[in-house]
């Protein structure tokens, strides 16, 4: 790895010469396809970053090549990358997609990590002209910069659409007197903490639910007891965290170190990651949170599989596949356009339709919509609660109490 930038490099092909350029490329020049990407290899976002996005990132660069490369005009092309870390700071993700773009000339770039970077490279993405299939950002304002910036697509939902989803969790079981109305809320005082919890103290207030608690913690926190205390004291039948994967495990640990039971236990991304379950064992029954998947979809099943295989460990449920359905789409956007014109390939992501591990996916306005926001543990798989109406949704159980 070099200093400055860790590069590493996924030969598939002997180089050609690529240029930037604005018009397209044809298939007779083009001896590989450049992809690059920075992403956070050190530092706090590590991972989340590997869980997911790195790795289903891998795990299509290895896929396509295996299969001869991406089909330019009848002819396949395999895939190089270059590969920056941009170490979680914003400042260095930067300045690495400006050496990708100016200097390694790369012919299509993947977005970095999380809703703050996502929004942070956005302007650059849409100045160079490179489609932006965002993944791991959930903003309320994606449909206003959808049509911003109408090279960006947005693939996870809004901050209102997660906490609207966990509010009808939690209604659903009001009505069936399973809870009462009282919320503990806590969030990351980070992008996504902040908008998530003003999207959900809404969804709450129109639910005629009552936040008896409400904090934020700075990013980075790792000691949670302080607020799992006071949000235990305040006796409310739900706690909800707006948290990022870090303070997601801490508060799941410290929660069961304090024997602190509410009725509902919702933590927020990491919830979906296998490491959940794979460190608290039985603990982890019961726990919601963000994301989710149809754990009954055939694709999906092959999906875990390949990623076991090529990585030795098991994808998050949630963003992942997502995420590799992502590059699936822009990869069959550059088929039917056969050639390297990032332009078309805008194009045929607005208007196309993709065969995916998520299944078929055609995007609204730049937007999926069909991707669970709430999911559960239940026995050892997090199944997808909500939105209810998507395949492979789960009626949500009752948490027992932590296992001492």
């Amino acid at each position: 790895m070099q200093s400055g930038f860790g590069r590493a490099w996924f030969k598939a092909a002997l180089v050609g010469a690529i240029g930037l350029g604005v018009a397209a490329t044809t298939a007779e020049a083009q001896q590989s396809i450049k992809i690059g990407w920075a992403i956070s290899k050190t530092g706090p976002y590590v991972g989340g970053a590997t869980m997911t996005l790195l790795n289903p990132y891998k795990l299509w660069v290895r896929d396509v090549n295996a299969a001869g490369g991406i089909n330019l005009g009848g002819k396949k092309v395999p895939i190089e990358v270059i590969e920056y870390d941009d170490r979680s700071n914003s400042d260095e993700m930067i300045k690495a997609l400006e050496r990708l773009i100016n200097q390694d000339k790369v012919d299509f770039l993947f977005p970095p990590w999380g809703t703050g970077f996502s929004l942070a490279s956005a302007p650059i993405f849409a100045r160079a002209g490179y489609p932006q299939i965002l993944v791991t950002a959930t903003t309320d304002r994606s449909p206003e910069f959808a049509k911003r910036w109408p090279n960006s697509f947005w693939l996870l939902g809004t901050a209102t659409e997660m906490a609207e989803s966990a509010v009808a969790t939690f209604t659903k079981l009001r009505s069936e007197s399973k809870i009462g109305d009282t919320i503990a809320l806590i969030g990351v005082a980070d992008q996504f903490g902040i908008e998530l919890s003003t999207a959900t103290r809404i969804a709450l207030g129109k639910a005629n639910f009552k936040i008896v608690y409400d904090k934020s913690y700075p990013i980075g926190t790792q000691d949670m007891q302080p607020i799992l205390t006071e949000a235990m004291r305040s006796g409310a039948d739900v706690f909800m965290a707006a948290s990022y994967p870090p303070d997601t495990f801490a508060i799941i640990d410290q929660a069961k170190v304090l024997n602190y039971n509410p009725k509902v236990f919702f933590t927020s991304v990491g919830t979906a990651f296998p490491v959940v379950k794979q460190r608290f064992g039985a603990n982890a029954e019961g726990i919601m949170g963000t994301g989710g998947w149809n754990a009954d979809s055939p694709s999906l099943k092959d999906y875990l599989r390949r990623h076991v295989e090529a990585h030795g460990s098991e994808p998050d449920r949630w963003a992942s596949p997502v995420t590799y359905s992502s590059l699936q789409m822009l990869q069959q956007a550059i088929e039917k356009v056969g050639k390297i014109d990032r332009a078309a390939v805008i194009k045929e992501l607005q208007s196309g339709t993709f065969d995916t591990v998520y299944g078929k996916v055609k995007l609204v306005e730049n937007r999926f919509l069909d991707v669970f926001q709430t999911g559960q543990w239940q026995g050892g798989e997090y199944y997808g609660i909500g939105p209810s109406r998507l395949a492979g949704s789960r009626a949500p159980v009752m948490k027992p109490a932590w296992k001492q």
